[in-house]
């Protein structure tokens, strides 16, 4: 068996790992186990040479034959399914965080760019095209900041049911994310383009916020079964 994009894979020394205990239960059959690194049958594969987060290891993981103790089961036998779901709505609001950062980030950049870049003799920051493409930058990076505070509110306070908050909070977050440094780096122009300036790392990061931890296409599918669920009551 063989599970592959596991971050931290190969560096971590423990592992939550969700296996199919009974088959003839679908979803209900999946269960939750606590692995260490080094148990019996438990070996790592590729190491993932990627596109952005390049700091972060991304590796396979391997099992043959690897038996693990009863008491590694992690919560009770078949909750393997649920304990993922809750485990996703309290790590979305991490990635939209994530996501805010790398946004900020990369504003912050644009606007220092865009003061010292000079072209017919005055700053780009004077022109009106790049004054309005920082405005937008910037008013959506607040509205997604506080649909993430707001999301992490209520984590903190201890609502029963963040999932439809959490994958709005990771979805809208990281596609701003995206936007932002897209804008950022054509606001470097060429210059955004060459590894010489940082802006190009900054794209490169956006884009993992909008796949892992469900891609935002899961996001949208379970805000809208969420809204139609919350109607029909």
């Amino acid at each position: 068996m063989l599970f592959a994009f596991i971050t931290n894979g190969g560096d971590a020394e423990t592992y939550t790992v969700v296996a199919m205990t009974n088959k003839t239960k679908g979803a209900r059959g999946a269960s939750a186990f606590i692995l260490e690194k080094g148990m019996k049958g438990f070996t790592f594969g590729k190491k993932e040479d990627k596109l952005g987060i390049r700091a972060s290891s991304t590796m396979e993981l391997i099992f043959i034959d690897c038996k693990v103790p009863a008491e590694n089961l992690l919560a009770k036998e078949g909750m393997g399914f649920i304990v993922t779901m809750r485990t996703f709505d309290m790590s979305r609001p991490g990635v939209a965080a994530q996501a805010l950062g790398i946004a900020q980030g990369a504003l912050e950049l644009a606007v220092k760019y865009s003061r010292q870049r000079v072209q017919f003799g005055k700053s780009i920051s004077s022109f009106q095209g790049i004054q309005w493409m920082l405005a937008d930058m910037a008013t959506e990076l607040e509205a997604a900041r506080a649909l993430v505070y707001a999301c992490a509110r209520e984590v903190d306070a201890g609502v029963k049911d963040v999932s439809r908050d959490s994958a709005m909070a990771k979805l809208f977050a990281s596609d701003v994310a995206f936007k932002i440094c897209d804008q950022a780096l054509q606001i470097h122009g060429g210059y955004g383009y060459m590894k010489d300036y940082p802006i190009e790392k900054y794209l490169r990061d956006a884009k993992i916020t909008q796949i892992y931890e469900g891609t935002n296409q899961i996001q949208r599918n379970i805000i809208g079964l969420q809204l139609i669920k919350d109607l029909a009551k």
